[in-house]
């Protein structure tokens, strides 16, 4: 079948891209499903930081991509082997497709599963070569096993999670991704329990997810750090207890909790924030480390904090989450209110809008804007 996508070619950092415009919408052969695979209509697709790293290079993936790796969809096709899900399902896309049987996998990290970091790191899917191709026959590759910013995908089975179909789309696009790796690094990476204090620095749509996660996990305080004050204001909507711009933040974190935080999410990708954080915990923190700088930035630090205050710092990925078992219990957390994702969302655009969509996200001033694809009725 054919479908619309957008496709980056080649990485670009010349902004801005709403006149730069280094995403075109493109018409794509998609190849059926095969054994293991299902086809998906696309109905709502988020916008990502990830999205925008790959675009400007700071993650380097195979070109060209159809972009897309947050998203909800129904099912309309399933191929031969699929026992997960059936036609007419409601489905949140996860961007590790997890094998099941290799070592991470059996130790219960399928975020960490290596035959989907192989596929993914290629441009493939979990059970074949890309299924994607262009005007003149060219391979395009699929973006994180997924490829959402399409009318329609081919996803292996293990990058679907069923959900309930009264979920609105807008609500279920963010957690694939930005849920599953924000409130699962507070709660499945840092294990946060009730009183303890957190800090979230970066308040995107990974960090304000960390801060529904530490409200949701019982702590206090709650302390959101960003330059922008509008963040830092519904970082105070979505459960924060305390915000502050970076300058103040350490003092002020140290005063507010009489020495230093317990946790400390680092959700910016930036070395010199990670530093910071090491910073604002008490002797005996965490620090989880959930942001993707570029590969060749490096990190100093003082070694002394780890033997000498027994500080640690971890990193997360996918907020070492197991989609099939987190996805539900954060949707449980949102239907009580505990979660309430639907005010990250600070706008609708469509296909032909992405460009302007990663000028807004790369701005500071977009959260979680969602693409259009589909045309379906909403749920």
């Amino acid at each position: 079948m054919r479908t619309r996508a957008a496709v980056l070619r080649g990485v670009s950092t010349d902004r801005p891209y709403s006149a730069t415009r280094p995403v075109e919408v493109e018409e794509l052969e998609l190849g059926a499903p095969r054994e293991g695979e299902v086809l998906v209509r696309i109905a709502a697709a988020s916008l990502c930081h990830s999205d925008l790293s790959v675009v400007n290079g700071d993650r380097v993936r195979p070109l060209p991509m159809a972009l897309g790796h947050e998203a909800v969809g129904v099912v309309e096709e399933t191929g031969p082997g699929v026992n997960r899900v059936s036609p007419g399902d409601h489905v949140a896309l996860v961007f590790v497709p997890s094998c099941g049987f290799c070592a991470d996998c059996a130790a219960g990290r399928p975020a960490l599963c290596e035959r989907a970091a192989a596929a993914n790191g290629a441009g493939a899917l979990l059970h074949g070569p890309s299924l994607l191709t262009d005007a003149s026959g060219a391979t395009v590759h699929h973006q994180l096993g997924v490829s959402a910013f399409s009318e329609h995908a081919v996803l292996a089975q293990e990058s679907v999670v069923p959900i309930p179909a009264d979920v609105p789309f807008t609500v279920a696009s963010m957690f694939g991704c930005a849920v599953l790796t924000g409130a699962g690094a507070v709660i499945n990476t840092a294990a946060l329990r009730p009183g303890q204090s957190a800090v979230v620095y970066g308040l995107g749509g990974v960090g304000l997810s960390a801060v529904l996660g530490a409200r949701a996990a019982g702590a206090y305080p709650v302390v959101a750090v960003d330059p922008v004050a509008e963040k830092r204001a519904l970082a105070l909507q979505l459960g924060a207890t305390h915000a502050y711009a970076p300058a103040e933040a350490v003092e002020a974190i140290r005063e507010l909790t009489l020495g230093g935080a317990e946790l400390a999410v680092e959700a910016v990708g930036s070395p010199k924030v990670t530093a910071e954080c090491l910073t604002a915990v008490a002797r005996g923190g965490k620090v989880v480390s959930v942001g993707l700088p570029a590969p060749g930035r490096m990190l100093e630090v003082p070694a002394l904090a780890f033997a000498g205050e027994g500080k640690s710092l971890i990193g997360s990925y996918m907020g070492d989450a197991v989609p099939r078992r987190d996805i539900p219990r954060f949707l449980d957390l949102w239907r009580a209110g505990l979660m309430p994702v639907e005010r990250m969302h600070t706008g609708t655009l469509p296909l032909t809008g992405i460009n302007e969509a990663l000028e807004e996200l790369a701005s500071g001033r977009a959260i979680r804007q969602v693409i259009d694809t589909s045309g379906l009725p909403a749920a």
